[in-house]
């Protein structure tokens, strides 16, 4: 079965408060609200309530900074910046793999921050036929149109979740028979572990890599062998090196 096509969302910053209200009102995915500190209007107050009742992250900034932000010059102590791209559920990444009758392959990232990377790595998943990518809601870049045009369409056809608590959700993957694999230097070789059957595979932030809470509740810890002179591969890199290690074994090679 053909992938869904995921929507994509035209505006990306909304400015003023009627606008951001009726973009809450219409169900637009809001990944982030600048509102001017301290500002207690009726309507603003409408927007933070709307704001905390889904999954928008709230910033309260300075009239200096949402002048900077602004590209109207018109926000009236409120911008909204939408997701390019609509979000799928951990379900659907699981219903993809169902349909295709294959156990589930999914890309977990902790933390990613650089939009080339996170476009990078959803272009990798898909082509390595992973069932989905599922991201962080805070300290991590989302669905921006920098990450959309990175991935070279691969955001039309590879379902991208969005969770508030990564270890949760390793957990209860867990729970329904997935293994995790992270990268992390000082891991087995990956070529010495069976990276078959149901599984994800755990990429850390650029700086700091896997967390010490998420590296915890992975079952497997694999190294790429590194023969240069400099330490670290790039994430979005180290990412298909791994990915395709898994695919090798998945296609019993």
């Amino acid at each position: 079965m053909e992938h869904e096509e995921i929507n994509a969302v035209t505006e990306s910053k909304i400015e003023g408060r009627n606008a951001v209200l009726e973009a809450f009102r219409s169900g637009k995915t809001i990944d982030k609200i600048y509102v001017l500190d301290g500002c207690q209007d009726g309507p603003v107050r409408t927007i933070v309530r709307e704001a905390r009742k889904g999954d928008t992250i709230l910033n309260f900034v300075s009239k200096e900074r949402l002048d900077q932000l602004s590209e109207t010059g018109h926000h009236q102590g409120v911008i909204a910046i939408t997701a390019a791209y609509h979000y799928a559920e951990v379900e659907d990444i699981l219903e993809l793999a169902r349909q295709k009758g294959e156990p589930p392959f999914v890309f977990i990232l902790d933390g990613i921050e650089d939009p080339h990377n996170l476009g990078a790595i959803i272009r990798t998943a898909n082509l390595c036929g992973a069932h989905g990518v599922i991201i962080p809601k805070r300290r991590a870049v989302g669905l921006t149109p920098t990450v959309a045009k990175t991935s070279a369409g691969a955001i039309h056809y590879t379902p991208v979740a969005k969770v508030t608590n990564i270890t949760s959700t390793i957990k209860e993957l867990k729970e329904q028979g997935m293994w995790f694999v992270c990268a992390d230097m000082g891991g087995t070789a990956m070529y010495d572990l069976n990276l078959t059957g149901p599984i994800g595979l755990v990429i850390g932030n650029e700086g700091e890599g896997v967390s010490k809470l998420v590296r915890e509740n992975c079952d497997m810890i694999a190294s790429i062998p590194m023969k240069g002179d400099i330490d670290s591969l790039n994430a979005s890199v180290a990412a298909g090196v791994l990915a395709y290690e898994i695919v090798r074994q998945r296609l019993g090679k």
